[in-house]
């Protein structure tokens, strides 16, 4: 499961790192631990709520999580290019479509059944909610891994095996700060829905 790649070289750091995600991947945990780097700051989601040039309007040395920028990434191959680093956080496909589905009224998967499936549940009724669940985390998970082919500074993070990325992310960003508490924030669940072993 590991991916085979090196981390990229030092010399190649970029300035900026987005992390790309299907969402109920650990995108919060992930986020939660880069919080104790010194040398970069990190958020979560904090300009999900912007239009326009200032949606993507992320400072120098920063790590920004977000899942919905799988649906900007023309806009961010467009305006960002490789000034910026990614990293494309994964999670076995089916836990995370389970996941979605006890989330299923709300946010992003909620958006996804009833407008860009549009009318799914009487067009379509023999469709299940897993079914749906399935459908977009494949439909993310391509979109990401098509941009993320076309990168110059790329790495891939499972969730599975998050504590070994993270090391790897540090190394490849030269991160400082408290990163034995970082490494025990990826031991805690965060976000997690009811059945969930992480998120």
């Amino acid at each position: 499961m590991s991916d085979p790649r090196p981390a990229p070289a030092a010399s190649a750091r970029p300035d900026r790192i987005l992390v790309l995600c299907t969402g109920r991947c650990g995108s919060t945990t992930l986020a939660r631990a880069c919080a104790h780097l010194e040398n970069w700051s990190v958020a979560h989601e904090s300009r999900s709520h912007l239009t326009g040039p200032a949606r993507l309007d992320f400072p120098s040395r920063h790590i920004e999580i977000d899942n919905r920028l799988s649906w900007f990434l023309g806009r961010i191959a467009r305006d960002i290019g490789d000034t910026a680093g990614y990293v494309h956080l994964k999670r076995d496909p089916e836990a995370v479509a389970q996941s979605f589905a006890r989330r299923a009224g709300q946010g992003i998967l909620r958006a996804y059944r009833q407008d860009i499936l549009t009318h799914t549940r009487w067009r379509e009724p023999k469709s299940s909610l897993i079914e749906q669940c399935r459908d977009h985390v494949d439909t993310v998970t391509a979109n990401i891994e098509a941009f993320m082919a076309t990168r110059q500074h790329r790495l891939t993070i499972h969730l599975e095996e998050i504590e070994t990325g993270f090391d790897r992310l540090c190394d490849w960003i030269d991160a400082k700060g408290d990163l034995d508490t970082a490494r025990a924030e990826l031991a805690r669940r965060h976000n997690a829905s009811t059945g969930d072993p992480a998120a």
